[in-house]
């Protein structure tokens, strides 16, 4: 079997030609320059988009007295994703250069003290939206890293963390049973990407009461959805696919053969005129959320790849199509420009985990 080399980032790309399949493989030194981006803005407070309703004057400050832990990387959700992606990588590589940068981050950030004070700030007036729930999906994502591995510095770290994956995990519990409608777009509030998240810490915590919930509310609002616009997709600032989101959840929660009866009745076209997005100018915040598209792309189809199994005609086509989205944007992660190199790079890690 032949193959032919080539890197993106540092990341190892290699094309088996007989399977007409890349295989992506992170080493060493590729996670630490992937690291090297989160490591540049977790402690970046400015420039920020505060998320923060001011009930009086005495509330106007600045991105790191309100957020103490997550103030970096431009906005909230952005700090606590690289916090994941940063856990992720020193799990794996525990070799890796940065390993003792991150690990300093992770115990200035992931204090009990400046946890305490997210927990705070949540409890104030008005604040009952905030970031619902992209960005309580991310941070019960990075509760569920921290408490799956066997280290003592992240026992250390998740049990300072836990208050605030509580209180993120309860109103989670409190807003399902009420929200009559899933939010189907392409950006932050998609509701299926947020329970996906939600469902690993779910399982990690074996709180059967809120993977229960998450069950049932998939089943409520995608277990009679049947021929998903796919066609119109992708957004002008998509940097994630409705459709491809739900089919990867769903792909979790129902059995295999009950999966494919469903998909073949919501995408039945599916890989079929499917192409990575172009992104023109990735200096433009919005413009750029196309590159993060492609990454998430190619996890959903990787996971529903695997739903199906290697028997599935199917399979294949999607793993193929999942590979050329990552390559249209892996070697883009490090633009020069914070509006896509403040997050991209957790897109990248998570698709490639998802191999």
């Amino acid at each position: 079997m032949g193959w032919m080399g080539r890197t993106f980032l540092g990341v190892a790309v290699v094309t088996v030609v007989q399977a007409q399949e890349v295989d992506l493989s992170l080493t060493d030194s590729a996670a630490d320059r992937l690291a090297a981006l989160a490591l540049k803005c977790v402690r970046q407070e400015y420039p920020n988009k505060l998320d923060h309703v001011m009930n009086e004057a005495g509330e106007v400050k600045g991105p790191k007295a309100l957020h103490p832990a997550f103030y970096g990387c431009f906005d909230w959700h952005s700090s606590v994703h690289g916090h994941w992606m940063l856990v992720k990588l020193l799990r794996e590589h525990p070799r890796m250069a940065r390993a003792a940068e991150i690990r300093a981050v992770l115990d200035e950030n992931l204090s009990p003290g400046r946890i305490a004070m997210e927990v705070a700030y949540l409890g104030g007036d008005n604040r009952r939206s905030f970031e619902r729930t992209y960005g309580w999906a991310w941070l019960l994502k990075l509760s569920a890293e921290l408490r799956s591995w066997d280290d003592a510095s992240a026992r250390r770290w998740a049990e300072a963390l836990q208050p605030l994956a509580d209180e993120l995990a309860a109103r989670f519990m409190a807003f399902l049973p009420k929200q009559t409608y899933p939010i189907r777009t392409g950006v932050h509030p998609n509701t299926a990407f947020s329970l996906d998240l939600a469902l690993d810490y779910a399982r990690t915590t074996r709180d059967t009461r809120f993977e229960a919930l998450i069950r049932a509310r998939a089943r409520d609002w995608f277990g009679l959805d049947r021929r998903g616009p796919l066609a119109w997709e992708p957004g002008g600032e998509d940097f994630l696919s409705p459709c491809l989101e739900e089919a990867a959840l769903m792909s979790r929660l129902m059995p295999a053969t009950a999966f494919r009866r469903w998909l073949d009745g919501f995408l039945p076209g599916l890989p079929g005129g499917l192409v990575p997005a172009v992104v023109s100018d990735r200096t433009d915040p919005k413009i750029v959320h196309l590159d993060g598209l492609n990454l998430s792309r190619a996890r959903a189809l990787r996971r529903i790849a695997a739903a199906l199994g290697p028997s599935d005609g199917r399979s294949a086509r999607f793993i193929r199509l999942a590979d050329r989205h990552a390559r249209a944007s892996l070697p883009h992660l490090a633009s020069g420009s914070y509006e896509g190199e403040h997050w991209l790079a957790t897109f990248a890690v998570r698709m490639l985990a998802e191999r």
